[in-house]
């Protein structure tokens, strides 16, 4: 495996040599350069070429949001965000993630993190993935509709299912790529959608809220952060919390939102995997199950889940529009999936399901 070459950008001479320390403790792995703010990263991006580039938020002369603009528009490269857990940091890193940032990761304690010995694994493992990302298809997606919504899709009047007046469940998973993934299916669902939505985006604790602010602004539909105890409505997107898991309950004639911390599922809190398999065991909804771009495979042992045990509806955003193709690859592998289709198609696709 050739070395992946990462350029490391960060204001703060200490965490760049905690960075670079980490990262070059894999062989995999080679820090090819350092830079001191958005304007010295754009310049040896030029120079140097790198594969990689990890990128501070918060830095004099250019910050890592300008210098990422810019880059995107001229050298697109896999850019993974380091970020505050603070309100402004977690509402930074959503608008880096729309803007094209591949991935992030939460600094442990601020800017200085002192302690970022605690997401060693992480940064390594993030950046080996991001060597994996399609750019072109990054491109691509800030290419279409920036900022703007798109124009609304409204309901194909097509009875798909043996019964189109059964009541229906969305439920969605997402990861590397997401966030921008999310704002493009989100954004042209109609308001007067027949169904509520659930989401796993895996996303740390502190972020996802932001996300569901930035995307409720853009759409729509409504769009939250998920409660536990609170009844699902339709028209309303909930995305799990970071660090839970989201599940339902029925609670009455209703079916309830129930967030808990079990362990981690291959890795993951909140898991699709976990979200789908609750799912299954309600067995008077139909649900349209939608796996978007992400590394790994969480959500295709849940897709089995629903199959087994309902009626499903299963989409995969195909591999032309994918920013990185293993969610959806592993769950097409299942030969469980009924659509397969461009990012751009997937509202259209959900509301054909619909009926």
């Amino acid at each position: 495996m050739k070395p992946i070459k990462v350029l490391v950008v960060d204001d703060s001479a200490f965490m760049r040599k905690l960075i670079v320390n980490f990262l070059e403790e894999d062989p995999y792995l080679e820090v090819v350069g350092i830079a001191r703010n958005g304007k010295d990263a754009i310049e040896k991006t030029k120079q140097l070429n790198p594969d990689v580039i990890t990128m501070d938020i918060e830095m004099p002369i250019m910050n890592g949001l300008e210098a990422l603009a810019i880059l995107m528009n001229e050298f697109p490269k896999p850019v993974i965000m380091l970020s505050s857990t603070t309100k402004s940091g977690a509402e930074n890193t959503i608008i880096a993630m729309q803007s094209g940032a591949i991935d992030f990761i939460a600094k442990p304690s601020g800017t200085i993190s002192l302690d970022l010995e605690k997401i060693k694994i992480q940064l390594i493992n993030k950046v080996k993935n991001a060597g994996q990302v399609n750019m072109t298809n990054v491109k691509r997606a800030l290419i279409t509709n920036r900022d703007n919504v798109p124009e609304k899709i409204k309901p194909i009047l097509k009875d798909n299912w043996k019964n189109a007046q059964r009541k229906k469940i969305i439920c969605i998973g997402s990861s590397t790529g997401g966030p921008k993934a999310l704002q493009e299916v989100l954004t042209v669902l109609p308001k007067s959608i027949k169904a509520p939505i659930l989401i796993v985006q895996h996303m740390p604790a502190g972020f996802t809220k932001s996300l569901a602010n930035r995307l409720d602004a853009l759409s729509e539909i409504t769009v939250k952060e998920a409660e536990d105890g609170e009844y699902i409505k339709d028209g309303v997107a909930y995305i799990a919390p970071g660090n839970h898991h989201l599940v339902l309950k029925q609670v009455g004639n209703e079916l309830a939102i129930s967030l808990n911390h079990s362990p981690p599922i291959k890795g993951h809190r909140p898991s699709v995997d976990m979200m789908f398999e609750s799912l299954s065991h309600f067995s008077e909804y139909d649900k349209i199950a939608v796996i978007l771009t992400g590394m790994g495979a969480d959500g295709s042992k849940g897709l089995i889940e629903l199959k087994t045990k309902g009626n499903v509806k299963a989409i995969a955003e195909s591999e032309n529009s994918c920013i990185v193709f293993g969610m959806p690859k592993s769950a097409i592998s299942t030969n469980l999936v009924d659509e397969i289709t461009d990012l751009n198609h997937v509202a259209k696709t959900i509301m054909k399901c619909m009926g």
